[in-house]
């Protein structure tokens, strides 16, 4: 009988206590763009030095409603020979995920670490496909760690709001 009563009171419980829901529901190509100001001329030119490939990279986050995010990663590649730019590509890769019953600090985790993580194989393939549609050599992205990305940006607005409170004394 003590049994019984334990059991139902634990099934209560958990019935009261809503489960925690990590989704991904939909990943899609946000926006992509190719710039090439000196085509045609850049492809009869010999080049001069090899180009350097520049690299950026962005992390958004917007609420849609109280169980959804969009987390997008944005790219941004620029290949320059010296000073002059051959190609300029931007790809926003994004995901809508359902996320709910998680603490405010967990949320954060998911939605700067775990969300990245996920929609960025998306990213870097689309990213090599654009380029290669140029005709110039193939780009790779990197391997992102974007648990590391996240305790940098943390520990940057940390020391932020010390520089800003040490200001305020």
């Amino acid at each position: 009988m003590a049994e019984e009563n334990m059991n139902s009171e634990g099934a209560q419980n958990q019935e009261q206590a809503p489960a925690a829901v990590f989704q991904l529901e939909r990943c899609y190509m946000k926006d992509a763009s190719v710039e090439m100001p000196h085509a045609p001329e850049m492809f009869v030119k010999p080049l001069q030095k090899q180009p350097m490939v520049d690299m950026q990279f962005e992390v958004s986050i917007k609420a849609l409603g109280e169980a959804h995010r969009e987390v997008s990663v944005r790219a941004t590649v620029t290949i320059k020979e010296e000073e002059n730019v051959m190609m300029i590509t931007e790809v926003k890769q994004a995901g809508i995920f359902q996320i709910r019953g998680f603490s405010e600090e967990q949320m954060a985790h998911i939605c700067n670490v775990v969300c990245p993580t996920i929609v960025f194989p998306y990213l870097r393939a689309n990213v090599a496909d654009l380029v290669t549609r140029t005709s110039l050599a193939p780009v790779h992205l990197p391997e992102m760690n974007f648990e590391a990305l996240y305790q940098q940006r943390l520990a940057q607005a940390a020391a932020a709001a010390d520089q800003e409170k040490n200001k305020q004394n």
